[in-house]
């Protein structure tokens, strides 16, 4: 039977501003990515998502990005790779600080945004947020897009590594994410969603915009949970997966 995680990047509402439906996503999923209070999230919102994961049996992981809450995390920065280990293990302390209050324990990492766009092609980037995810817990599990430059830096640095595919967004041919600046960037239709992510652990490709399959052994699904579109994709992607006979699991239960 195949095995596979869905996760989702949540808790990025901020002070008044209210952002994506957590309440209805979080029963979809096995792991939440929680923003850390850079590129989103406060300590009210995190404290509010970890309860809520923890209700719903879902295990927690930071979601850690540039410190750009008026970009959302999502443009790129120009920043010293030490300066940048230091924000991911910042976040990731920030996290295991609130978690800790609910007798939990952050037990992934998953880079946010632009954060992590960046670091699939920077191998620079990509080695600081390994160092960073290291320095605080060399057991977390890290999460990002297979055959990137965060993989060769969580396996370099002998982390655990959890490749991830996504769920609501368009491949390129060359096998990395379309540019949100692209219209057709992100999947709403929860029938395609359904497919992709069907695709992905039976099948084991993933589907380009070009029409390549490109082969790939996922252990875990992002859906976007700030999307509109979030809980009917999530609901389709879900039980496709289990009427194809996929067994789902949180992260630590996947056995890295």
């Amino acid at each position: 039977m195949p095995v596979v995680n869905i996760n989702a990047d949540i808790g990025e509402s901020f002070g008044t501003w209210h952002k994506g439906n957590d309440p209805a996503v979080m029963p979809l999923i096995n792991s939440a990515n929680i923003a850390c209070g850079m590129s989103a999230g406060d300590p009210t919102v995190m404290h509010e998502t970890v309860a809520l994961a923890l209700r719903n049996g879902v295990s927690i992981g930071a979601h850690p990005g540039y410190n750009d809450i008026w970009g959302f995390g999502r443009r790129a920065m120009k920043m010293n790779p030490r300066d940048i280990e230091y924000l991911v293990a910042y976040q990731i302390g920030a996290l295991m600080g609130i978690a800790a209050m609910h007798g939990a324990k952050v037990t992934h990492v998953k880079p946010h945004g632009a954060l992590h766009n960046v670091g699939i092609v920077d191998p620079d980037v990509a080695d600081a947020m390994a160092r960073g995810v290291k320095g605080v817990d060399r057991d977390l599990i890290y999460v990002g897009l297979a055959h990137s430059h965060i993989e060769k830096a969580a396996h370099t640095h002998g982390l655990r590594f959890a490749v991830e595919g996504y769920i609501d967004r368009m491949y390129d041919d060359d096998g990395n994410i379309t540019s949100r600046f692209n219209a057709d960037a992100v999947h709403k239709d929860p029938a395609i969603a359904a497919r992709q992510a069907v695709a992905m652990v039976v099948d084991k490709v993933i589907p380009t915009r070009g029409g390549k399959h490109i082969p790939v052994e996922v252990h875990s699904l992002c859906l976007h949970a700030d999307e509109p579109t979030a809980e009917a994709v999530g609901r389709a992607a879900r039980q496709a997966l289990l009427d194809a006979g996929v067994e789902l699991k949180t992260l630590p239960e996947m056995g890295f």
